[in-house]
């Protein structure tokens, strides 16, 4: 039974103190050989290419930030589980996806300092606290994020490098110095509009190809769609996510860039605002978190809608260029209720045994 995975509500152990191994979770129950370990490893080799990339071409102060960001919330998970009597758990793999995708959503160029501060808040405020694995309401790395930007906000939208193109320059450049730093597509967008943009990444046809490469300003591990892609498709392939969620968040934001964007901030270019910004990291990786997403299939449609209509909603009309990681947060707490109205008829009230 402990090898068992439960689907939508992870392992939920209600008494860490039962010696009998028993575990107890809410329902539906929807059992099978996939472990917790199993699936949250091979989200960890997924996000590796991705990393790989950034290193290249943002410096290795990079690789740096993620193990910083990384080893901070392993750390910070085991000591808050021995502090609170609990048993330890980094074993299973959640605080390293967590810390690898807070290195993601944070600009190349922070301090090493505050991973450590986002960590803290990802890990220990909103997975522990809370009960655990199973038991948060909010994605744990995106409200380190939103920690760190409402804290931090000037180094979390300045704090951006330049993209090193070739091994040669990679040598010479490859410390990230502040002298590269740059603004980011969206903000050049949101402040100066296409013509700017074009301006400084070149024609509409480079900009597709240098955005879905990866060669481009943004986060860590966000800029390049065609590695997010892979990893994302892989992961449906091995059945651990489905595919309503990731393409409900791409379809949706496309669709609702066409619709109002107009003569704004994309000129209503819904293949620049799919690759621009963390959208598809946020809709392969973070929207298809188990314990934050509805489990019925039109739940997490309505779910993925959701997510690309409050992202350009942010873009368009926020004050901030990106929209995802709010969008996910403001949806994570709708989960239960879509859960409940999409429920299976056989676990409806009054529905016959």
């Amino acid at each position: 039974m402990q090898k068992q995975l439960e689907t939508g509500t992870q392992e939920r152990l209600l008494n860490p103190g039962c010696s009998s191994g028993l575990f107890v979770s809410v329902s539906p129950h929807v059992k099978n050989d996939k472990t917790t370990a199993g699936i949250m490893w091979t989200v960890v080799a997924c996000l590796m290419p991705p990393l790989v990339l950034s290193v290249f071409i943002f410096g290795f102060q990079t690789l740096m930030i993620t193990l910083v960001s990384v080893a901070s919330c392993v750390a910070t998970e085991a000591i808050s589980e021995k502090m609170l009597g609990r048993p330890i758990t980094i074993k299973d793999g959640s605080a390293v996806i967590t810390g690898l995708l807070l290195a993601y959503v944070i600009p190349p160029g922070v301090p090493l300092w505050m991973p450590i501060l986002g960590a803290v808040m990802a890990i220990f405020v909103t997975k522990v606290i809370m009960g655990g694995l199973g038991f948060n309401i909010f994605n744990p790395a995106l409200i380190g994020r939103a920690f760190l930007v409402a804290t931090y906000p000037v180094a979390m939208t300045t704090a951006w490098l330049v993209p090193i193109r070739d091994a040669a320059i990679f040598r010479t450049m490859g410390s990230g110095v502040d002298a590269m730093s740059t603004a980011t597509p969206l903000y050049v967008l949101k402040h100066q509009g296409m013509a700017a943009m074009m301006d400084q990444f070149g024609s509409m046809q480079s900009i597709y190809f240098d955005f879905f490469l990866g060669f481009r300003p943004g986060c860590i591990g966000e800029t390049s769609g065609l590695l997010l892609l892979a990893g994302g498709l892989f992961l449906i392939f091995k059945k651990y996510i489905t595919w309503h969620i990731p393409l409900s968040v791409i379809a949706s934001t496309a669709l609702f860039t066409w619709v109002f964007g107009g003569d704004k901030m994309f000129t209503g270019n819904p293949v620049l605002a799919v690759l621009s910004g963390g959208l598809l990291l946020g809709a392969f990786f973070m929207a298809t978190d188990y314990v934050t997403s509805p489990t019925q299939k039109k739940g997490q449609v309505i779910f993925g809608i959701g997510i690309g209509f409050l992202t350009v909603l942010i873009r368009l009309k926020g004050g901030y260029p990106e929209g995802v990681c709010y969008a996910i947060l403001l949806m994570n707490p709708l989960t239960p209720a879509l859960d409940q109205w999409f429920r299976p008829k056989r676990f409806s009230e009054g529905a016959s045994s």
